[in-house]
């Protein structure tokens, strides 16, 4: 017989095998958030770039200037965002890591005292 203060080894280990499950995902989702944050740094540089160089061109460039301009603005928010996003990914995966510890814990606990 089990109950809430003495869940069953079968409970336990569902439990982690369910808290281990949600921490693999929330850790790719990290790899990707900030992948993604990467690539947007990435564009803000190249659209910064893009910006100045039009700016050194002829009068008629003025619009390519404006264009760029937004471009790396619109780039630098979506950077921010994602880099936003990756925080947020990382306390989620730290925070799946830290349930399956306390399952895997629980398991264990289960095991040594029902044998």
């Amino acid at each position: 017989m089990t109950d809430a203060a003495h869940p069953s080894i079968t409970d336990t280990l569902q439990d982690w095998r369910v808290a281990e499950r949600a921490a693999a995902v929330a850790r790719r989702g990290t790899v990707a958030a900030e992948t993604a944050a990467v690539a947007a740094a990435d564009a803000a540089v190249a659209a910064i770039a893009t910006a100045e160089a039009a700016r050194s061109a002829l009068a008629a460039m003025t619009l390519a200037e404006e264009s760029a301009t937004k471009t790396a603005a619109a780039a630098k928010l979506a950077a921010l965002s994602t880099r936003a996003d990756a925080v947020s990914a990382g306390a989620s995966a730290a925070l799946a890591d830290i349930d399956e510890v306390e399952a895997q814990l629980r398991y264990q606990s289960a095991s040594n005292s029902r044998g």
